[in-house]
């Protein structure tokens, strides 16, 4: 059986303060919840934040590592610097890094690369923009995200490999996209990898969906049948709508 994931993505928000309270807040109240949770601080939280869920069944997650080593690359932090505080899972190719900060196929390849090389669990983003979606272009935006970035993989480093589908047009935007519309993106990938690894294979990845869920819309989402949870972006900066979001799955 696949892994259920909901994972909270906190991009630029949050100080000191306000992340080691919502961490509490998430733990009391995730106690008893059977599903795997993460959340994803800023850099500068990540070290406390890894303290802070030392005994909770939490996971940390990075939302960006560098594509190198080591190296002169000012304001760069790489995959052994995250080790070294005990953050083993990251986050790549999210849509605001591919749109705002220019990061292409080769360059999301080679931070996945770097990402696996150092044992790390790599939570792969993908999706399309609203002038694919409105062209009936998605399908063929999606395949070569994914196989530009991902499918060059031995597939013995599959089972450190999440994904999470993000429809472009309906992030940050308050539109979602139907469950219909996520189960077809979510069983179209999943075909896919079945097509150029095996069907065994395609089985057992988690892809999650990440497009303004709430949750007055995660319950719809989740019962999906290739939704396997979820990368939750502003609602998982409150714990009480995080905690409703997890119980829906």
């Amino acid at each position: 059986m696949r892994k259920k994931i909901i994972i909270g993505n906190w991009k630029m928000n949050l100080d000191f303060e306000s992340s080691n309270y919502l961490i509490q807040e998430i733990i009391s109240k995730s106690e008893n919840i059977n599903v795997n949770i993460g959340i994803a601080p800023s850099f500068v939280l990540l070290d406390e934040a890894i303290k802070n869920t030392k005994y909770s069944k939490i996971k940390v997650f990075s939302q960006n590592l560098s594509e190198y080593k080591s190296g002169a690359y000012t304001g760069e932090v790489s995959a052994s610097m995250l080790l070294s505080i005990g953050v083993e899972n990251v986050i790549i190719g999210h849509s605001e890094r591919r749109s705002i900060f220019n990061e292409n196929h080769s360059i999301l390849k080679n931070k996945v690369e770097n990402a696996l090389l150092h044992n790390m669990n790599v939570v792969f983003c993908f999706g399309e923009k609203l002038e694919d979606r409105k062209s009936n272009n998605y399908f063929k935006i999606i395949s070569k995200q994914l196989k530009d970035s991902l499918f060059n993989l031995d597939v013995n480093l599959w089972n450190k490999i999440i994904l999470a589908y993000e429809p472009v047009w309906a992030i940050g935007t308050g539109e979602t996209a139907t469950p219909e519309q996520a189960q077809e993106i979510h069983s179209f990938v999943r075909n896919l990898i079945s097509e150029n690894y095996s069907k065994t294979l395609s089985e057992k990845i988690s892809i999650l969906y990440g497009g303004s869920v709430k949750p007055n819309n995660a319950q719809s989402i989740f019962s999906q049948k290739d939704v396997d949870g979820g990368l939750i972006g502003g609602a998982s900066l409150d714990s009480n709508h995080f905690i409703d979001i997890i119980n829906s799955i």
